[in-house]
């Protein structure tokens, strides 16, 4: 299957920033379409809420209408794309302000998801805790090479099999990839160091 995806404009990474629309989308790529009631009831705010997060991800074309569900009380919706993928680096300031509140609300869903995986693993079967890892390594490159290396391991991920779907031990496994120079480390833009 073809991975279909948005590369955002400044203004659709505005619409995108807001924590609870980023998660709306996250579960409607991954849980499949909803409406807007149930996601309500799965995020814990009123419905009010959510229709109206829906509508703005849709004025921005990150969801859209399921067609094939409801029946006219109920509006079913779903994503328009199954990945989000940034652009070049913006020129001008107000649009890297845009990028950098998409990139803070992506870091707070990560880290929320990667806070309750923790929680839940002690409660997980020794084979699943096995497979799991939270591991770091911190290596010396130049930022070409870094680049190389992480443009392989998008690749690899690109790549992987996924088990068929009436795999009875096949379950939904997150692989959360961050790659960045140690903070602290380099210098700013406009510096030498």
């Amino acid at each position: 299957m073809e991975l279909t995806s948005i590369t955002p404009t400044p203004q659709m990474l505005r619409a995108l920033a807001h924590p609870t629309r980023l998660k709306m989308l996250g579960m409607l790529r991954i849980d499949g379409p909803a409406t807007a009631t149930s996601l309500a009831t799965r995020l814990g705010i009123n419905t009010g809420q959510t229709s109206y997060h829906l509508r703005q991800l849709a004025q921005h074309g990150f969801v859209v209408d399921d067609a094939e569900r409801g029946n006219g009380r109920e509006r079913w919706w779903k994503a328009a794309h199954q990945s989000t993928i940034t652009g070049d680096m913006p020129e001008r300031p107000e649009d890297q302000e845009a990028l950098d509140a998409y990139m803070q609300a992506v870091a707070v869903m990560y880290t929320q998801q990667l806070q309750a995986a923790v929680e839940e693993m002690s409660l997980l079967p020794l084979r699943w805790r096995e497979a799991s890892t939270l591991s770091d390594y911190h290596v010396r490159v130049t930022a070409e090479h870094a680049e190389q290396l992480t443009t392989k391991m998008h690749d690899l991920f690109m790549d992987l099999r996924e088990d068929e779907d009436d795999d009875p031990d096949a379950v939904d496994f997150v692989f959360q990839f961050q790659a960045f120079p140690r903070p602290g480390y380099v210098a700013t833009a406009g510096e030498e160091r």
